[in-house]
């Protein structure tokens, strides 16, 4: 079991994260300088907080009341940097061997060759890096990491330096790996939350050095628990709404002009708040059909992606985003009515929007 507790002054804000984790991969997403890679590497040893504790499995790694902080060698972490961090100068036999150091060259011989068939490296063994493809310098990082049987494995943004068409074959190698050859704690640095949802079980939000609750991915995306949460997690539709009716199942919300259902959440809910919807979850239906919640709109703009366009429509008066994919055709607008899935509309209290 992994659990943090620390408090740095970092100067432009302060970081205080506190989380615990007993297994599987936890995403640590945020944008760009929120402190995420900052507590990688607090937890891995290379900072010192300035107060706070770090445990793993019962050990401490620091205590800033019992005086103690484990240098980072003594933690039986491994850290998978950015840029993977290979040696330039070793073949990846001896990147891999560099991590056992400490053992007998018979017993290293046999780790390092088996290393190198799980990780499917055969063959690559007198190469180096500059020899190597994008994923077989991972997995040579990984191989180097794991020889050393890390109890917590910290992965910092290890795709971000890759270009679109090599990051999802990396990633789909990477969760194999883990599932195959790792049985710690990984926690995993990014800022794009597609990446965190492919490769984690729970998913914790850090914003300005402060963490929200740790939560499942499925959990995060459906009933993401403030405006924050929603945000960093995509969504691009929020409605302040005012309840202005509920049945035992639903609730009927309004926002000016446009009154709509929503399914009723377990946690109980005032007059005020924010509803959210997903634009992946808006769906346009034919003007005959015949479910609740189907609205007429406006067409505002038509921006085209690559594997999906986003309709921007105007709603009785509220702006609204419609991922669609390319392969719908909306041909004439006033044909379709836009479907707002009332069990899909998730709502946050609009005073504890941006509460930790």
């Amino acid at each position: 079991m992994l659990e943090v507790s620390i408090e740095h002054n970092l100067g432009s804000f302060n970081l205080d994260v506190s989380f615990s984790l007993n297994k599987g991969v936890l995403g640590l997403l945020g944008s760009s300088g929120c402190g995420k890679s900052m507590t990688l590497k607090t937890i891995a040893g290379f900072f010192a907080p300035d107060n706070g504790e770090i445990k793993l499995n019962g050990e401490i790694f620091y205590s800033s009341k019992q005086k103690i902080n484990l240098p980072s060698r003594k933690r039986k972490i491994g850290y998978v940097f950015q840029n993977y961090a290979l040696f330039p100068h070793m073949t990846v036999y001896k990147n891999i061997d560099y991590g056992i150091k400490h053992l007998k060259k018979d017993e290293r011989y046999k780790k390092v060759n088996e290393m190198i068939t799980r990780m499917q490296l055969e063959g690559l063994s007198n190469h180096y890096p500059s020899q190597l493809s994008g994923g077989q310098q991972q997995r040579t990082a990984l191989a180097r990491t794991l020889i050393a049987e890390p109890d917590l494995l910290l992965l910092d943004e290890p795709f971000s330096a890759l270009d679109a068409h090599v990051k999802q074959l990396l990633e789909i190698e990477l969760i194999e790996l883990i599932k195959n050859s790792y049985n710690g704690i990984v926690l995993l640095v990014t800022h794009d939350i597609e990446e965190a949802y492919r490769i984690c079980d729970q998913i914790m939000i850090i914003e300005k050095g402060m963490n929200y609750p740790v939560m499942g991915k499925k959990d995060l995306i459906c009933h993401p628990p403030n405006l924050t949460a929603a945000m960093i997690t995509g969504c691009k539709n929020f409605l302040d709404v005012t309840l202005i009716d509920e049945s035992d199942e639903n609730l009927r919300l309004q926002s000016g002009r446009l009154i709509f259902d929503a399914v009723k959440p377990v946690q109980p809910v005032d007059g005020m708040m924010t509803a959210g919807i997903r634009a992946h979850h808006l769906s346009f239906v034919p003007k005959d059909s015949v479910n609740d919640n189907n609205y007429a709109v406006e067409v505002v703009e038509v921006i085209e992606g690559v594997y999906s366009n986003t309709i921007i429509v105007n709603c009785s008066g509220c702006v609204l985003r419609v991922e669609t994919s390319k392969t719908f055709d909306f041909g004439m607008p006033e044909e379709w009515l836009l479907h707002i899935p009332a069990k899909r509309v998730f709502l946050i209290k609009r005073d504890q929007r941006d509460k930790h």
